[in-house]
């Protein structure tokens, strides 16, 4: 190995570094966030099972179940988006697509992901504001507050602009998967 490559060799493991400790951080995150979505999915059934159960049972609806329930569906939604965007699980119509010349799929492909990123920006920002708007008032039945309704549209923005980002520089080596089904963990 000559001083130039040994030079460079040096100049990159910090950054590479620094960019480890940073997608290893995200995806903690992530991964928590993963297990809470499993959490969420479970008091839906829990809280619309209850319900259904005391309105045929009982003849009497619980007050709230329909407000939490909507409100975990929303936040559900969001977390679906970005596990869609991490698995690349979009749906899409590749008829035309599967003819095209490999240069002209991978000018496609760096639209398709840059929309996406677009998509996570938009989330993130609107997402925000919408929480600012919806901070004073309350809903209804629970008495949250309405923001509460938004929290993970930012959260599943990030998230989808995260992981469109890794996929747009080709920096998917750097999202260390967790040991899922068979998945194997990157670093």
């Amino acid at each position: 190995m000559d001083d130039k490559e040994l030079s460079s060799s040096v100049e990159k493991k910090p950054k590479n570094k620094v960019l480890d400790a940073v997608t290893t951080v995200i995806d903690w995150v992530y991964r928590i966030l993963l297990q809470y979505s499993k959490f969420v999915l479970l008091v839906i059934v829990i809280v619309v099972t209850a319900q259904v159960i005391s309105r045929k049972l009982l003849h009497s609806s619980i007050r709230w179940s329909e407000e939490v329930t909507l409100v975990l569906m929303v936040w559900m939604a969001f977390i679906s988006m970005a596990i869609g965007v991490e698995k690349n699980l979009h749906i899409s119509i590749e008829v035309l697509y599967k003819k095209f010349p490999a240069p002209v799929k991978k000018v496609v492909n760096i639209i398709n992901n840059l929309l996406v990123l677009l998509v996570g920006i938009v989330l993130v920002v609107y997402g925000i504001k919408l929480i600012g708007y919806t901070s004073t008032s309350t809903l209804p039945a629970t008495q949250w507050p309405a923001c509460t309704l938004y929290l993970m549209l930012p959260v599943g923005g990030f998230f989808i602009v995260y992981f469109s980002f890794l996929r747009i520089f080709g920096l998917e080596r750097y999202h260390h998967k967790g040991k899922e089904e068979g998945e194997e963990t990157n670093v």
